[in-house]
């Protein structure tokens, strides 16, 4: 882009959208927070203008998030939230009362900060990233809408992620575990201290069930800071759950009362554990205001989360799942193996050529009959028959087939689901996963939402 072309407002969506992928990738790191510091200070700090719920966590951040945002909302709270990456869109990731921006507001929300990226570019020895950017619009569209609270979920570790400008409230770490090794560190306790760095002084902590040494660091962070910790299985948690029709049934300890049989229209304990991480993060926000039991079964009746474990068609059934790490990838297989009855399930796999793309495909393997290896149309997915090598050390080369364009590598696993179906408690179903990238573009084909 030009500098006459940069210095002009942008009119579509599509300039905007031009813009921002100009800039430094989400892959490309800086460890600094001196950029978005500047950038902030210069849109006048607007993510100090209310309150912050602060997310991490190696996995459940996106899903967490919603349901915290959802719950806020039935206290008639204006929320903001900010989540990434986006599945399909990338306004997705900028929300207002539950909404993505339209794409007139995308627009305006970043004319409204675009001077100011220009000025932050010419002063620091890096330019602005494409990650910063959004965040400060994020923060500055918060601000002029204005939000009662803000549910925020870094992007990547914490202390140095371009979110943690702002100072949580309410800090929220879900489990922990190795993702993103090469800027994070390769072990869950080197990550958590990175992931540690959200936590503020006097902060409540909701802590979910974490290994004890990662735990370890989490407290001692809190100790440090003079911040307040709540631990699932400790203070709050999980009482009972129980698979259902379109979803699971479960009882959950808050922090201050017990919530009876809510029922949860999403799959797997994984999912469980995370409403009861959502439902002690808005106790210790809304500390003097009670939460009214039929509010929260409203709200969480009503919670969705696109590409995670969705069911977008049937006959054969086809699941995504926005699994790109082992931890994800097992709790996935595990909620496949607790609310369904697939045989056989196939599955499609296209992953990040920077992923730990041989510890995913041994989490699903006892789970999958048949594997598709493709690849997304990104520039960072890996190739599909490099993945196909890795895959038939695993399964053999019987139950791996290699179709590189996602479209197709779709129709030839429901064709295998439906060839090999033969049980009579269940039918053959496709599973779409390895990386968010994937997924959202098998949902926009299978949706026709683009």
């Amino acid at each position: 882009m030009t500098e006459a072309a940069a210095a002009r407002p942008a009119e579509t969506y599509a300039e905007v959208e031009d813009a921002l992928l100009s800039r430094w990738p989400e892959t490309r790191l800086e460890p600094s927070l001196d950029r978005i510091r500047a950038f902030t200070e210069l849109l006048g700090d607007p993510q100090r203008g209310y309150p912050v719920i602060h997310l991490t966590g190696t996995n459940g951040k996106t899903s967490t998030s919603r349901m915290i945002d959802t719950l806020l909302r039935t206290l008639e709270l204006r929320t903001g939230r900010f989540t990434s990456p986006h599945v399909e869109k990338m306004s997705e990731r900028i929300c207002l009362d539950g909404s993505p921006l339209t794409d007139e507001e995308f627009v305006r929300a970043f004319n409204d900060v675009a001077p100011y990226t220009h000025l932050v570019d010419s002063s620091e020895a890096h330019p602005l990233s494409f990650f910063e950017t959004v965040v400060g619009m994020a923060y500055a569209a918060f601000a002029d809408a204005p939000v009662d609270v803000a549910v925020v979920e870094v992007g990547m570790g914490g202390a140095w992620d371009a979110t943690n400008v702002a100072d949580g409230q309410v800090a929220v770490v879900l489990p922990i575990g190795v993702d993103h090794a090469q800027y994070l560190g390769d072990t869950p306790v080197k990550i958590a201290q990175e992931k540690a760095g959200i936590i503020k002084a006097g902060a409540a902590v909701v802590i979910a069930r974490q290994e004890s040494d990662v735990e370890e660091v989490l407290l001692a962070r809190c100790a440090e800071v003079g911040a307040t910790p709540v631990r699932e299985g400790v203070d709050f948690g999980v009482v009972t759950r129980a698979a259902a029709v379109g979803g699971q049934l479960a009882t959950f300890q808050g922090l201050r009362g017990r919530y009876e049989e809510l029922f949860l229209p999403l799959h797997g304990a994984h999912q469980a554990q995370n409403a009861a991480v959502a439902l002690a993060a808005v106790e210790a926000f809304a500390a003097d205001q009670p939460l009214d039991a039929d509010l929260v079964s409203s709200a969480f009746a009503q919670v969705t989360s696109p590409g995670r474990l969705e069911v977008v068609r049937r006959s054969p059934t086809i699941v995504l799942d926005a699994a790109h790490n082992p931890h994800g990838a097992r709790a996935a297989a595990e909620a496949l193996d607790d609310s369904f009855a697939f045989d056989p399930l196939v599955g499609v796999i296209g992953v990040m050529g920077d992923k730990d793309h041989e510890g995913v495909l041994a989490a699903f393997e006892p789970h999958l009959a048949h594997l598709v290896v493709t690849q997304n149309s990104s520039s960072r997915a890996m190739r599909a028959e490099r993945l196909a090598e890795a895959a038939r050390e695993v399964y053999g080369d019987d139950r791996v087939t290699v179709v590189p364009r996602l479209g197709d590598a779709i129709d030839v696993a429901a064709g295998i689901a439906e060839e090999q179906t033969g049980s009579s408690i269940g039918s053959g179903a496709v599973l779409v996963t390895g990386s968010v990238v994937t997924v959202g573009e098998a949902r926009s084909l299978l949706k026709g939402t683009r």
